[in-house]
């Protein structure tokens, strides 16, 4: 499954793939405009009913697949106990 970061770049370029503004979006799905902006900045975590509404605006769909795992590279570990110095 995406990130809400990942799932608002989608959105934004959907959006603006139908040559929508975020206005006429807003008055298509009777969301606020704030809260599209909001998912487009991948800040949103409010109800799957308003996902669903501008999903299914710009013809787009969730999709549910199993959780892949990723352990961080021997850097990033050894930075996050790095002491300050």
């Amino acid at each position: 499954m995406s990130t809400r970061y990942e799932i608002g770049k989608q959105v934004k370029e959907s959006r603006k793939a139908k040559l929508l503004t975020q206005v006429q979006l807003s008055k298509i799905t009777s969301i606020n405009k704030t809260t599209i902006s909001e998912i487009e900045n991948g800040r949103f975590t409010g109800s799957y009913d308003i996902f669903e509404r501008i999903l299914d605006s710009l013809d787009l769909q969730f999709s549910v697949i199993p959780k892949t795992h990723t352990l961080p590279d021997w850097d990033e570990i050894e930075n996050i106990f790095k002491e300050d110095e």
